[in-house]
């Protein structure tokens, strides 16, 4: 690799040994990638505050300077972590204090993850704690470089921001905070984010959100969709889902939309010049066969559990579910979990929205959802959610059965405690 005088410097000591670690690894990361050079960063988004058995054991065994070490620069050496050189947030984490009671998830973790995040904030990492930092603060300009885990959370940087970034993982986006380099390659190189595939969509996008997601991402599996069509203006939710469902069906990490998303001024513009690629149609049979796909974890119609947030919930969606629960009740056999950003539940605490989710029996849980803590009601066997991400991911994690519909959906099988969702 080609590095500049300040890379080089920084393997031989000149900040420290832990920067020099970090220099280390993301050198061996880019030769592993055939980078030829590393790019400036100055947002990074990762995971230090994560509990888990094994995190444990290192901060017995040398406290929280050691974890890092170990988990987020690949190192065994003993040597103090400095203070992030680069703005850094935590993503999701584990469920906290305010899920005592209702998610079943050790105590231990919890306080070993408050205990983290005191700890990491006094090195400068913000504990936004939400895979949508975007809709807390965290919001990158068009161009910027990052370094930034979670694959909705890259999605939307890409396409909807227009900054650039891969999907990095916990040791590299932990070098990225020390040393404000990443390896260039991949998304933050212009010729790698043009469009490859076509997508015409012939009718209207109703139905849960993030199924046209699902379906571009299920067809370019890692490549880059353009999409094309009958398409009404999408808010922040529409985007929010269609990245997140297709980085959860394939693996993408940046789609466009022509006239929408800041780079695709055109459909012609999205493929770099090249020959416009033959379109695919997403028409009503297509649209059906994806709705079918996201139920066929579904057999049972008794419903114990509603999981709604996923990406983390907007302030729309809180005010929303609240409006579809005023004045009505849960089954007794049945629970509803709204997971948002705990910024976003202070303003919803303020607007009202909380008190009557749960005057209806429903929680508002925030920093984490049943995949990442991997901890859902006990019991439950069926649950249902308006996120084509959970339907995707949690019958796996957990063995639980999944419906996935619309939120008015949801909310009448929280109600309920029968599914009767249906396309629409």
């Amino acid at each position: 690799m080609k590095l500049n005088d300040a890379d080089k410097a920084m393997p031989d000591g000149a900040e420290g040994p832990a920067v020099a670690a970090a220099m280390d690894l993301l050198v061996r990361y880019g030769q592993a990638l055939d980078a030829e050079v590393l790019c400036d960063v100055r947002n990074v988004a990762g995971t230090m505050t994560q509990p888990s058995p094994a995190k444990a054991h290192l901060v017995q065994e040398g406290g929280w300077q050691k974890a890092y070490a170990v988990l987020n620069l690949d190192s065994d050496g003993d040597f103090t972590i400095p203070d992030m050189k680069v703005p850094t947030c935590q993503l999701q984490q584990s469920f906290g204090p305010d899920a005592e009671g209702v998610a079943p998830y050790p105590k231990e973790l919890v306080a070993l993850q408050s205990d983290a995040e005191a700890f990491y904030s006094r090195k400068g990492v913000n504990i936004l704690a939400t895979c949508t930092p975007y809709q807390v603060g965290n919001i990158p300009v068009r161009g910027e470089h990052l370094a930034r885990m979670e694959s909705s959370a890259v999605v939307y940087a890409n396409s909807v921001v227009g900054a650039r970034t891969n999907c990095e993982g916990t040791a590299s986006t932990g070098a990225a905070s020390l040393t404000g380099r990443i390896p260039c390659w991949g998304n933050h190189r212009t010729e790698n984010r043009i469009g490859t595939h076509h997508v015409d969509v012939r009718t209207p996008v109703a139905g849960p959100r993030g199924m046209l997601g699902y379906f571009a991402g299920g067809l370019v599996q890692e490549e880059r969709p353009v999409v094309t069509g009958a398409l009404a203006q999408p808010d922040l939710l529409d985007l929010k889902h269609f990245g997140a469902a297709a980085a959860s069906s394939g693996g993408a990490e940046i789609y466009h939309l022509p006239g929408i998303t800041p780079e695709a001024p055109s459909l012609e513009a999205t493929f770099g010049g090249r020959r416009i690629p033959e379109a695919v149609p997403y028409g009503e049979r297509e649209r059906r066969a994806v709705y079918e796909d996201l139920n066929s974890q579904g057999t049972s119609p008794d419903v114990d559990f509603v999981l709604l947030g996923c990406p983390h919930a907007s302030l729309d969606q809180v005010r929303d579910t609240a409006w579809l629960l005023e004045g009505r009740r849960l089954n007794t056999g049945t629970q509803l979990w709204l997971m948002v950003p705990r910024a976003l539940r202070t303003t919803a605490d303020r607007n009202g929205w909380t008190q009557t989710i749960e005057r209806a029996g429903g929680r508002v849980l925030t920093d984490s959802c049943p995949a990442m803590s991997r901890s859902a009601p006990p019991g439950t066997k069926v649950f249902a959610t308006d996120s084509a991400k959970q339907a995707h991911y949690l019958p796996t994690i957990l063995g639980i059965e999944a419906w996935c519909g619309t939120l008015a959906d949801c909310i009448d099988a929280a109600v309920t405690g029968i599914w009767k969702g249906d396309l629409r």
